[in-house]
């Protein structure tokens, strides 16, 4: 039989608010994710060093093998610093499902996102281009031609140099472009994210936002304009792994749009066109 005290406790429980849930735990030591943003900056300032100057003409078999050994070597130490916390390397990619259906959707969402989001940087990049038009001066059709911003110039060039040339280029291009989507996903938009928003007690903007500055402070050979760009990029595959709680078709769309912009100047160069 109920009491009077039973009462006023169930009574209280009831009315008592619902406890705070704690904030996320940090994937892997503060030390070990500063190393690791370092190591991003330091490669993005050489590689910006690099394409600037003579060796940008490299051999690009020899470039894609470091790039692939560079992303395979900062996924590795990210695989040692969730270890260090014991936390399962795994849960990096979210909720992943294998059945058919799943995989359907996380192809028809990369397909969507990647549409979506060459709407919206084309729409910055334009208006990018108007407003430095206005500040500089400078006019934006010069003999029936658009002028071209000689810092974008130099972007084009350094990423042109990159481009494959033969059948055995294409491949090696298309292997590069697997992996960086692959690790550059489970790195900036799986392991910053979630170590920035746990080091903000759960913020996701901040996560957000600053896995999206450091994703595009990691370009830096193709200059500032295009690190803004890829910044806003950056953003925009967080919002994708958040809606769908996977880095799946963040993947996908990551591989997806560097084989085919690759492809793209490459079909360019051959036409002397860029």
């Amino acid at each position: 039989m109920p009491t009077p005290e039973n009462g006023f406790i169930e009574s209280a429980l009831a009315e008592a608010p619902p406890a705070s849930p704690l904030p996320p735990a940090a994937i892997a030591p503060v030390w070990h994710t500063v190393i690791l943003m370092a190591a991003i900056v330091a490669l993005s300032i050489q590689g910006a060093a690099e394409f600037a100057g003579k060796q940008a003409g490299a051999n690009r078999l020899i470039t894609y093998a470091a790039t692939i050994a560079s992303e395979l070597l900062m996924l590795g130490w990210v695989w040692l610093g969730l270890r260090l916390r014991k936390t399962p390397f795994r849960s990096l990619f979210g909720s992943v499902s294998f059945n058919l259906r799943s995989i359907a959707l996380d192809l028809g969402f990369a397909f969507a996102f990647w549409i979506g989001s060459l709407i919206v940087l084309g729409t910055i990049g334009i208006f990018w281009t108007v407003v430095e038009a206005v500040i500089t001066h400078r006019p934006l059709l010069h003999a029936g031609k658009a002028t071209a911003d000689p810092s974008q110039q130099q972007a084009i060039h350094a990423l042109s140099s990159l481009v494959p040339t033969n059948g055995r280029e294409v491949a090696a291009w298309i292997l590069v472009c697997i992996v960086a989507g692959f690790a550059e996903e489970l790195i900036f938009r799986g392991y910053f994210q979630r170590q920035f928003i746990a080091w903000s007690r759960g913020t996701i903007a901040v996560g957000v936002v600053f896995s999206a500055l450091l994703f595009g402070a990691a370009h830096g050979y193709q200059g500032v304009r295009n690190m803004v760009m890829l910044s806003v990029f950056g953003a925009l595959f967080s919002l994708l792994a958040l809606f769908r709680r996977s880095l799946r078709p963040g993947i996908i769309a990551h591989a997806w749009h560097d084989g085919i912009a690759g492809l793209a100047l490459a079909l360019l160069k051959a036409h002397h066109l860029i």
